[in-house]
């Protein structure tokens, strides 16, 4: 659920007049090498970018959490992409993790604190956090488990647990509630700003979805559903979204390889909506 958060920023900081959808990642990231001088913010937020996903690039003998930094570290010692930038939508965690160093880097704060500033707290989303081992504290946290030999065990952290902007925020129901909400006005950004991240997306070949900015989407109906799926070790969660229904499903599993969509989303849906 964290890459929708990752975008506002984005959209935050351009309404601000600190970057643009067009800026490159080089201009953000003088040290990056020349393969980024073709990808664009806007290639970053619609998976667009072309760069090899770092699950990819990881070393085998990797025993450390990766942190934001550490992925960087990675696309500076690669010297090739996948595809030509802005030629196809492939998802890519790593196109989130560099979005949010870019906050960092425009903004001069951290990531953790220019989601705090900016969105935790004008909306009081008091329970929510990114989360940084040794530095935040979550209370009352859930933990991460998956059912092996007929037994449900703790998996809760891997290799890549500790990156922010693809996946680093920990929040509550009831927080993500008052997100929800929020996205129905222009308390973060103007009502023009926030519809860019709902339209004009880009086409999933495969599923034939659209991906706009931290969202995918697509219609039903005659009505735009919006949604985001999200899974790590021991953890499984969706949300949809209906805005002409100000209707939302939302789904926080501490369980993973569970189908949520077949076995819930579409029964609720169907249950609550006229779709």
């Amino acid at each position: 659920m964290t890459k929708q958060f990752t975008a506002m920023c984005i959209m935050i900081l351009k309404q601000r007049g600190l970057l643009t959808y067009d800026t490159k990642l080089t201009d953000i990231f003088l040290n990056f090498p020349e393969y980024g001088n073709d990808i664009t913010i806007k290639n970053l937020l619609q998976h667009t970018s072309g760069l090899v996903d770092f699950y990819d690039l990881i070393p085998k003998n990797q025993k450390e959490q990766l942190k934001d930094q550490d992925v960087f570290n990675i696309y500076k010692t690669e010297n090739r992409l996948k595809l030509k930038p802005g030629s196809k939508f492939e998802y890519c965690d790593g196109n989130y993790v560099l979005l949010a160093m870019a906050v960092e880097k425009v903004s001069g704060m951290s990531f953790a604190e220019f989601l705090e500033k900016n969105i935790f707290k004008p909306l009081k989303m008091n329970n929510t956090v990114a989360y940084e081992k040794g530095i935040s504290t979550v209370k009352n946290r859930a933990y991460g488990t998956t059912k092996m030999n007929g037994k449900y065990i703790e998996t809760d952290q891997n290799l890549t647990s500790a990156t922010l902007g693809d996946g680093g925020i920990y929040t509550s129901l009831m927080d993500y509630y008052k997100w929800d909400q929020a996205l129905y006005t222009d308390k973060m950004v103007s009502f023009e700003t926030l519809n860019q991240a709902f339209s004009n997306g880009v086409r999933d070949s495969e599923s034939g979805d659209s991906y706009g900015f931290g969202w995918g989407y697509f219609f039903m109906g005659g009505k735009k559903i919006l949604y985001h799926t999200g899974g790590t070790v021991g953890f499984t969660t969706v949300v949809v979204r209906i805005p002409s229904e100000k209707f939302t499903v939302v789904i926080f599993t501490n369980y993973n390889n569970l189908d949520i969509w077949r076995k819930y989303v579409k029964p609720i849906v169907k249950m609550y909506t006229s779709l």
